[in-house]
C-alpha cells in the first residue's frame, strides 16, 4: 500500500519542503483537501510558476495527456507541479494510461491527484502510487464524536483557551462541519488578545450566537424542568427560524433523552462511572445529565424518546402537515408531562 498519512503530517512535511513525486488526496470531507490544494498550488515560487505548474482536470482531459505534462522537465527550475483537479468525476478506469507513469514517475515532478467529495475504490491505483512510492491522503469527514475534541484542539493551536459553555454553544452552532468550525475559531483569534479564554459572551459577541437563547441552553431547561426558560427559548427560536430549526434542534433533544436512559441503568454512577458509559471525555458533559435523572423517570424518558421519534416523522410530512413550531412546541409539552408508567 502507499504510504497513507494525517493531515497534519502532509501539511508539516510540505512546510519543511519534503516532497514526493505522486499524490492522491481524496475522501469526503473537502476542508482539508482545499487545505492542502492551496499548499500544493504553493510550492512554486512566482518567478517558476508560469512555466512550471500545470493545472489540469480530469473530465476535460486524458490520462496519456497528463502523463505527457508530467514527463516534460522543468524550465529553469528544480521541479514542476502538475494538479490533477474532479478526479472523482471520472471512472477509476480512466487512470488506466496514467499507472505506467504513476509507478515510475519523473523525479522532476510532483503530480498531485485531486478527488474532492468521495473516496476513491481503487486498489490498483493506490498499489501504483504505493510502487512508486507516492503518498496517499483520505480526507475523512469527521464523525460526531470527534467534533469536541477537534476544536479544542485548533482553539489551542490558535493559542487561546475555551470554556466548557461556550465550547458547547460553539459545537452546537457550527456542527461537524470543518469549515465553519475553522472559520469562525478564526474569527476568535483575530478579536480576542494571545493566550485569551474564550467565554460564552466572547462567543455571543463575535459568532453572533446567543448565550442565554440556544440549543445548550434549551436542553438544560429541559434537563431542569424549568418551564418558564423552555418556553422563552422556544418563542426566541420562533422569532428567527432561518437559525433555529426544530428538525436541527430535535436530534440533540433525542441524544439527551437517550443517554439519560443510558445513564439510568448504569452500575456506576459516579462522575468517572457516567462518563465511561456514555462515552464523554469531559466532565462537563454531565453538566445536564444529572439533574435530567433526578426530574425524569424511567418510563418518562421512554415515552419522551418515543414522542421525539413521532415529532421526527409528522415534521417531515407523515401524518401531519401542521407548523413545525406548533409541532414542536407540542412535542415539548409532551416532554413536560409524560407519565412514569406504561
Amino acid at each position: 500500500m502507499a504510504d497513507a498519512v494525517t493531515y497534519t503530517a502532509l501539511r508539516n512535511a510540505l512546510a519543511k519542503k519534503q516532497y514526493h513525486n505522486v499524490y492522491l488526496i481524496h475522501g469526503e470531507e473537502g476542508y482539508y483537501i482545499d487545505e492542502l490544494a492551496g499548499l500544493f498550488d504553493a510550492i512554486l515560487p512566482d518567478s517558476e510558476r508560469d512555466f512550471n505548474l500545470y493545472t489540469m482536470y480530469a473530465p476535460q482531459t486524458d490520462a496519456a495527456t497528463v502523463a505527457e505534462a508530467c514527463q516534460r522537465y522543468p524550465m529553469m527550475a528544480d521541479r514542476q507541479v502538475v494538479i490533477l483537479k474532479e478526479a472523482q468525476a471520472v471512472p477509476v478506469a480512466w487512470f488506466n494510461k496514467l499507472l505506467p507513469y504513476i509507478e515510475n514517475p519523473a523525479p522532476t515532478t510532483i503530480l498531485v491527484i485531486i478527488a474532492r467529495g468521495v473516496s476513491v475504490k481503487s486498489a490498483t491505483l493506490t498499489k501504483s502510487i504505493a510502487k512508486g512510492k507516492g503518498v496517499v491522503f483520505e480526507s475523512k469527514r469527521l464523525a460526531p464524536a470527534a467534533v469536541t475534541s477537534t476544536i479544542r484542539d485548533f482553539i489551542k493551536e490558535k493559542g487561546l483557551s475555551i470554556e466548557d459553555k461556550a465550547l458547547a454553544m460553539l459545537q452546537d452552532y457550527v456542527g461537524s462541519d470543518l469549515s465553519r468550525i475553522y472559520n469562525e475559531i478564526d474569527k476568535m483569534t483575530v478579536a480576542l488578545p494571545p493566550n485569551a479564554m474564550i467565554t460564552p459572551e466572547s462567543i455571543e459577541r463575535n459568532i453572533g450566537v446567543s448565550k442565554d437563547y440556544n440549543n445548550f441552553e434549551l436542553i438544560a431547561a429541559i434537563a431542569r424542568r424549568d418551564v418558564e426558560r423552555i418556553y422563552k427559548i422556544i418563542n426566541y427560536f420562533r422569532r428567527d427560524p432561518k437559525n433555529h430549526q426544530p428538525i436541527v434542534t430535535t436530534p440533540l433533544i433525542f441524544n439527551f433523552f437517550a443517554n439519560l436512559l443510558t445513564a439510568l441503568y448504569a452500575p456506576d454512577k459516579s462522575d468517572r462511572g457516567l462518563m465511561n458509559e456514555l462515552g464523554f471525555k469531559w466532565s462537563g458533559q454531565l453538566t445536564d445529565i444529572k439533574p435530567g435523572l433526578t426530574n425524569y423517570r424511567p418510563w418518562q424518558i421512554i415515552k419522551n424518546i418515543s414522542a421525539i421519534r413521532q415529532f421526527d416523522a409528522q415534521s417531515k410530512g407523515i401524518g401531519s402537515r401542521a407548523d413545525q413550531f406548533d409541532l414542536f412546541e407540542m412535542l415539548i409539552f409532551k416532554i413536560l408531562n409524560n407519565p412514569n408508567r406504561p
